[in-house]
């Protein structure tokens, strides 16, 4: 729903009730990070990423489910091991009971996605994630 305004003012004004309004939701689950709840948000209104780093325990899987359950996007986390195929997090196309190809969406089809020890993974996995993060499309083989 897209809404109409008589001025400038009056969209910054109705933009920073919605941010207020979405901090104060957010802050019911996650206390006393501010900086980094400002700083996610800022990297999903620019169509960007973040990149979480921290020990275990910094509520930082808690901060992204919240913050894609106050914007009822869609959550996936990935675990990356050594033994992730590409296959595993794109999808893939199975044989149906009428015998026609369909495909699978894989954890990659989501609005926010928590992709966790990415170093651990092999190269053609980690690209096929890269691939999705830049180009904003996902190649499936």
């Amino acid at each position: 729903m897209q809404e109409k305004f008589n001025s400038d003012v009056e969209a910054i004004d109705h933009l920073n009730e919605r941010y207020n309004t979405l901090l104060k939701e957010i802050r019911k689950v996650i206390v006393g990070q501010d900086e980094i709840v400002k700083d996610v948000l800022t990297s999903i209104f620019c169509k960007g990423h973040s990149l979480l780093i921290g020990v275990p325990g910094l509520a930082k899987t808690l901060l992204i489910q919240t913050i894609s359950g106050v914007l009822d996007l869609k959550f996936s986390r990935i675990q990356f091991t050594p033994d992730l195929m590409p296959s595993d997090i794109t999808g893939s196309e199975i044989l149906d009971e009428q015998r026609k190809f369909k495909f699978i969406k894989g954890p990659i089809f989501a609005n926010i996605i928590l992709a966790d020890e990415i170093n651990r993974t092999p190269p053609k996995t980690q690209a096929a994630l890269l691939e999705s993060m830049q180009e904003q499309q996902v190649t499936v083989d």
